[in-house]
């Protein structure tokens, strides 16, 4: 029997159908690593314009999850995209490596080892809590060099280097100077279970139910039998009571009881003042139909008002008085606000106001403390329970039900916080009219999508100052020095000098473990002063990272992106826009871009008790690093991201789609000459339409990604790779490819397109999928062109020749695809019924009348386009005409 095959041009590749990326990747690391390819991309580019995308800092704790995966893929996207544009991309990679969840890990390992944290040494703890961090950054780093994460991984910034720490306490050390820090005392969101005060990015608002009561407190200078009612949410704040706030704005009435209600601790002819415009809501709310308005009530005679505390009988003896507050609204409860100064912002404000006792009355574990009768010694997350049942036996409720609300927590801890009065340093946000720059920065930065601009807006409106001291122990220390006279700050240029020397030299911990005398015995008295203990809010130290990771490294201009979740408009965002403005004057960044979060398939957040996560890892493991890239660039990132293991299958179809248009490519050029490439005058038509493709492909792919629009990239090129390279391309030219001689003009045409478009592939596609496009480029510069680059990733990007571009020649073939698309849905019918296999089994009658059509079927071989044994023209369409079974024949599309 005689063999053809020595006959036929079978594509021939070591570019395989299956990718076992999971495997091949690796390999593709040590490739790069050992031929520095991200060295010599450095270099090659160093006088190149610069891009600088500054690196959010994740936290070095645990595994990776898919944000960070996310997060770090559409950098690596970007700065691989700017690369192959000929910039100079500076890209550090950091962590952030202070705070509290990284003490309580250590916390914990002591605990497991029979040591309080109270037992261990300071520097000790220090030097765990180090090594801690230094654990995770080397596991984190390997995890982001998995998902193919292109950087240099040995220059990296952490928040806990030295050279990190030194600028984070001058930064620091400015604002006092600059007499924008102060010490302050005031109500600040306080963590009960961590210990310390949370600044408003470290909160995160759930649903909580609480206890929701109505008090009465019994007037001693009015008529008698009359109380004023008061609403809170709070039921454990009624022990540190001190006053009660009404409004100017409202109208108040006395309103009598006309009948006695046991259940709410009201009787017949007891008088109650409430707001006019919450007397009815009240009443329907407790069911008092009989009542009567005895009188109006105004705030001249509000102020005149002396009340019982509604725990007088033990031992809150003290008189309460009424003062007018502005916050106090008729909205909800009664119009009348009970006010406890140390835990309310606005009940602070009235307290300092009116001169009211604002002894400490909750210590730092949530403890009532000796200030407050009967209850010192209990905790305020018990103490709701008992505060009503007293207030009950002291006949002072009215009611009490359960009350569903959002209420901060700590995003740590996940523990509700409380409003707690205590010394903290604060950023002031009007001193150096520091709220007004940062709002005139805002402006100033592009903000990607538009709308994150109106929120940054809102919230450093609206922001309270700063706090940015904290009561732990893991950090960078508050290095100030305050007066045991009168509290004050000392603000001294060369002690500042002095420590900051201390700390270049010797590191962080001497602040702990030197003496006052070393830093202070040639200016000031040791003995009149004592060290701040506490330590600085993390977002203080990454909020800098713009002075210590650009400005100090020579990058004396902002930084062209910064890139990361929603959340951190309140967070680093806004931490880095605030620290900049206040100490340079200007934002550190020209551009904001930021992604959603990663959610299931159902919407829900992932979490271990749902038992919904996806790991990165697992994702690799499954499919490969490629396919979770394209996951992420084939995503609307904007918003926040459904992921299943249904989508990534999604994304790994997609996928095969791509690498078997590489691989036909691949296989039919080995042992391709190119001293055979055709002039783009002797390609055949179809080859300069594909042409004209790519010339207008690449430049929208280009303006695409230069638009952070990653998801229009990808399916951009796979609606090419699957119509006009598949279905068009491919199709007609395989049997050319396949069958005719290699100098014939058909396969001499087609290869030489086909060149074209690898080389716009690989570029295409190499910011999203480095691993194919490397593999790919490896096969093609062993097979095919061994002069090429030695990697795909040293390439740039190109503008192809502008004689490419024929709009005349792609009109024309808009018309022609159109009869292809006729003729192949009546190819279809008939394979749908069985009565053909393929379009080569079929002839077809195809009626023209439009003079266009008729010239475009004179001019192109329509057998060839259409991929049919015979294909006849005609201007007169018959109705009549049937389908021939014998022969096979179809009716084609009036055009």
């Amino acid at each position: 029997m005689t063999n053809y095959s020595k006959t036929i041009n079978l594509p021939k590749t070591n570019f395989s159908m299956k990718a076992n990326l999971s495997e091949k990747e690796t390999q593709w690391l040590e490739f790069w690593h050992k031929n520095k390819i991200y060295d010599k991309l450095k270099k090659k580019n160093k006088k190149s314009i610069k891009y600088v995308l500054h690196d959010g800092p994740p936290y070095a704790n645990g595994d990776l999850h898919l944000g960070h995966a996310l997060n770090k893929i559409l950098k690596d996207v970007i700065c691989r995209f700017k690369f192959q544009s000929a910039m100079n991309v500076e890209y550090v990679p950091g962590w952030d490596c202070h705070g509290l969840p990284i003490e309580w890990k250590v916390e914990e390992q002591f605990r497991k080892s029979g040591k309080k944290k109270s037992e261990v040494n300071l520097q000790t703890f220090r030097e765990e809590c180090r090594q801690f961090a230094k654990k995770w950054v080397s596991i984190q780093r390997d995890q982001f060099n998995r998902f193919g994460i292109q950087t240099d991984w040995e220059e990296i910034y952490l928040t806990m280097n030295k050279n990190s720490e030194v600028t984070i306490v001058s930064e620091l050390l400015k604002f006092l100077e600059s007499e924008q820090l102060y010490l302050g005392f005031k109500p600040v969101m306080w963590s009960v279970v961590e210990q310390t005060a949370l600044a408003e990015a470290e909160i995160e608002y759930l649903e909580k139910k609480s206890k929701a009561i109505y008090v009465k407190f019994a007037v001693e200078n009015f008529l008698e039998n009359v109380s004023v009612i008061i609403w809170t949410t709070t039921p454990w704040t009624i022990p540190c009571n001190k006053a009660i706030a009404f409004s100017n704005d409202l109208k108040y009435s006395l309103i009598e009881i006309d009948k006695n209600i046991k259940s709410l601790a009201l009787n017949k002819n007891d008088k109650i003042i409430l707001a006019d415009n919450l007397v009815q809501n009240f009443c329907e709310n407790h069911s008092i139909s009989n009542f009567s308005k005895v009188s109006s009530v105004d705030s001249e005679k509000l102020k005149q008002l002396k009340c019982k505390h509604p725990l007088r009988n033990l031992g809150f003896d003290h008189s309460v008085s009424l003062f007018e507050a502005e916050h106090v609204t008729d909205d909800a409860g009664t119009g009348l606000v009970h006010i406890a100064p140390n835990h309310g912002v606005e009940d602070f404000e009235v307290g300092i106001k009116n001169d009211l006792d604002n002894l400490p009355t909750v210590d730092n574990s949530g403890v009532y403390t000796d200030n407050v009768p009967f209850f010192s010694g209990t905790h305020v997350y018990k103490a709701d329970e008992a505060v009503i049942n007293e207030l009950k036996n002291s006949n002072t409720l009215v009611s009490s039900d359960d009350y569903f609300h959002s209420y901060p927590h700590s995003w740590r801890s996940k523990a509700p916080l409380i409003y707690r009065a205590t010394s903290q340093w604060f950023i002031s946000m009007e001193r150096k009219d520091l709220r007004s720059k940062a709002l005139n920065e805002i402006e100033k930065v592009k903000w990607i999508p538009e709308n994150s601009k109106n929120r940054i807006r809102s919230m450093v409106k609206d922001r309270p100052d700063w706090c940015v001291s904290r009561q732990r122990s893991w950090g960078v220390p508050i290095t100030i020095f305050v007066s045991k006279v009168n509290g004050e700050p000392l603000i001294n240029k060369h002690i500042n000098m002095k420590i900051l020397s201390t700390i270049k030299n010797e590191g962080i911990d001497a602040w702990f473990t030197k003496p006052k005398d070393y830093f202070l015995s040639e200016i000031a008295n040791s003995e009149e002063y004592e060290k701040v203990s506490s330590i600085l809010d993390v977002w203080f130290d990454s909020g800098s990272s713009h002075v210590y990771v650009l400005k100090n490294n020579g990058f004396n201009c902002k930084a062209d992106l910064y890139l990361e979740g929603s959340d951190q408009h309140r967070g680093w965002f806004q931490s880095s826009l605030i620290e900049s403005c206040a100490n340079y004057g200007e934002s550190p960044f020209k551009s904001v871009l930021t992604h959603g979060f990663v959610i299931d398939e159902k919407g829900k957040k992932m979490s271990k008790s749902l038992g919904n996560v996806i790991s990165p890892s697992d994702v690799i493991k499954k499919y490969g690093a490629d396919i979770l890239r394209i996951w992420v660039a084939n995503s609307n990132f904007n918003e926040d991201i459904k992921i299943s293991y249904q989508s990534l299958e999604r994304q790994a179809e997609s996928y095969r789609k791509i690498r078997n248009t590489i691989r036909f490519i691949l296989g039919n050029l080995n042992n391709f000459s190119f001293d055979s490439k055709l002039e783009h005058k002797s390609l055949l038509p179809l080859e300069k339409f594909i042409r004209h493709k790519l010339y207008n492909l690449n430049k929208e792919i280009i303006e695409a990604y230069d638009a952070f629009n990653f998801h229009r990239v990808f399916q951009t090129i796979l609606n090419f790779c699957s119509q006009e390279l598949s279905a068009l391309f491919f199709d007609i030219r395989k049997d050319a490819l396949y069958c005719d001689k290699n100098n014939s003009l058909n396969v001499r045409s087609s290869k030489t397109v086909m060149t074209d478009v690898f080389d716009c592939l690989i570029r295409w596609l190499a910011p999203i999928i480095p691993f194919t496009t490397e593999e790919a480029w490896q096969c093609w510069k062993e097979d095919i062109n061994k002069n090429s680059e030695l990697s795909c990733h040293l390439l740039e990007n190109f503008e192809l020749p502008d004689e490419w571009n024929d709009i005349n020649l792609n009109n024309e073939w808009s018309k022609i695809l159109e009869i292809k698309n006729a003729f192949t849905f009546a190819v279809e019918q008939k394979r749908n019924k069985k009565e053909i296999k393929s379009s080569l089994e079929a002839s077809a009658f195809v009626y023209l009348k439009d003079n266009e059509y008729k010239k475009i079927s004179e001019n192109q071989n329509l057998s060839e386009i259409l991929i049919s044994a015979n294909i006849e023209i005609s201007e007169d369409y018959d109705d009549q005409f049937l389908f021939n079974s014998d022969n096979k024949e179809i009716r084609g599309k009036n055009i």
